[in-house]
């Protein structure tokens, strides 16, 4: 099993700045093609990708919607990866979960239903 420990969000203003954090524990998982990274889901709406980066070799990708404003990164001493959230959009408005996988293939990281592990999630707003 592996536990994810999501930190950060709360309340920014439109063009305001955000930092997530998200620290993985429990099972250890060796290899290329251990993957975390972040989904959201605003109100009514399904779960959509964000943001996923590869813990071996630093593959990134990114939700068009979030490009040139978001970087993920990692910290692989605290096995954690975090979300630079920055120029944020009411539109980015929404829970934000963390998710990690240790068997994923690169075609399917963008795909909530293929990750096995869930953080709690937490709250973005962007409202003035």
């Amino acid at each position: 099993q592996v536990q994810l420990e999501e930190s950060g969000g709360g309340l920014a203003q439109p063009g305001g700045s955000l930092r997530l954090s998200c620290e993985a524990s429990g099972r250890a998982f060796s290899g290329s093609r251990f993957y975390m990274g972040w989904f959201r889901q605003a109100p009514g709406k399904e779960r959509e990708f964000v943001a996923v980066m590869e813990r071996s070799s630093g593959y990134v990708d990114y939700a068009d919607s979030v490009k040139g404003r978001f970087t993920i990164s990692r910290d692989n001493a605290k096995n954690a990866v975090n979300l630079q959230m920055n120029s944020l959009r009411p539109e980015d408005t929404a829970v934000y979960y963390c998710a990690a996988d240790g068997r994923l293939i690169r075609s399917s990281v963008r795909v909530a239903s293929q990750y096995d592990y869930w953080g709690q999630g937490t709250q973005v707003t962007v409202s003035s």
